[in-house]
């Protein structure tokens, strides 16, 4: 038995599939099965039923997963206890929403490249449910995602959280008017539905009792930026953002009304992780996470 043959069992019993976990692994399927093959010969058991169309645990290999997370798990704790955390290589993908990467991404991989020059970073930048799903697939290692996950299999760890404010065009509006009234003959300018900042729209606006009949949505916060710039409607952008355009004078910042709420953003990754990577990243990313700033963009 050895830590590689334990590794590609984990990975197979994890992810959503022997594809996922081989690519996860940089490995073909074939050499995959071939890790496990000779794992259940050095164990004399049947790890997996191969019979239907998706392999599926034995009852050998339901009692053998969290011994195998565990002698995992111990093997990174030994190689950190003598100092290996620099040694920490291969491939690490990750998700993070747009927000994110416009922001505090870049720093990320600076500050985790150095500290881990032998890692390969992948970060892949999409919508919370879809990097969700892909943390619970096994297709990432871990996603920072607006609010906390439902799935039981993931941990959700609070990392930090945004903050946003009402703005418009400067010629569209005089000093001193606020977003409500604003909203009963301008547009509504604001990312698609489904995105993370949902929820505190529809909670301000319910605060507010306004309807917001008129809605321009995208699914970008770039041309949400560029819209409402360009005078199309009223809407929000991340606080460093806005403060930055309206020092240019391309923007109010719209002030005397509730504000909208903090989003608050997670680090999501399985509940059963054992690898040192992942607690390793989540600290890097605890340091760095900066919604508030600005990107190259403004």
């Amino acid at each position: 038995m050895t830590l590689k043959q334990l590794e590609a069992f984990y990975l197979a019993a994890t992810c959503a599939s022997f594809a996922v976990a081989a690519q996860r692994l940089h490995l073909s399927i074939s050499s995959l099965s071939k890790r496990i093959v000779e794992l259940e010969q050095s164990l004399g058991e049947t790890l997996f039923d191969r019979a239907g169309h998706r392999a599926a645990l034995t009852p050998a290999g339901v009692r053998l997963l969290p011994h195998a997370a565990g002698m995992l798990e111990s093997a990174q704790k030994l190689l950190a206890s003598l100092g290996k955390e620099a040694g920490l290589s291969g491939r690490c993908r990750f998700g993070v929403g747009e927000l994110t990467a416009l922001t505090w991404l870049p720093r990320l991989l600076t500050q985790a490249s150095l500290a881990f020059p032998q890692l390969t970073l992948e970060p892949y930048v999409d919508i919370g449910t879809v990097l969700e799903r892909g943390v619970g697939d096994g297709e990432l290692d871990f996603a920072v995602v607006a609010g906390r996950s439902s799935r039981s299999a993931l941990a959700s760890h609070s990392i930090g959280e945004a903050r946003f404010l009402w703005v418009v065009a400067t010629r569209l509006a005089p000093p001193g008017m606020g977003a409500a009234a604003l909203l009963a003959t301008l547009p509504l300018v604001t990312l698609h539905i489904g995105a993370g900042t949902t929820r505190i729209l529809d909670q301000w606006l319910a605060q507010q009792e306004v309807a917001a009949e008129r809605r321009l949505s995208c699914n970008g916060w770039g041309a949400v930026a560029g819209m409402l710039v360009d005078g199309v409607g009223v809407g929000f952008l991340p606080e460093g953002w806005a403060r930055a355009l309206a020092q240019r004078g391309q923007l109010r910042i719209l002030d005397g009304q509730a504000a909208l709420a903090p989003l608050h953003y997670t680090f999501q990754s399985r509940r059963d992780e054992p690898r040192l990577l992942v607690a390793k990243m989540r600290e890097i990313i605890t340091r760095v996470a900066d919604f508030s700033a600005t990107s190259a963009l403004f």
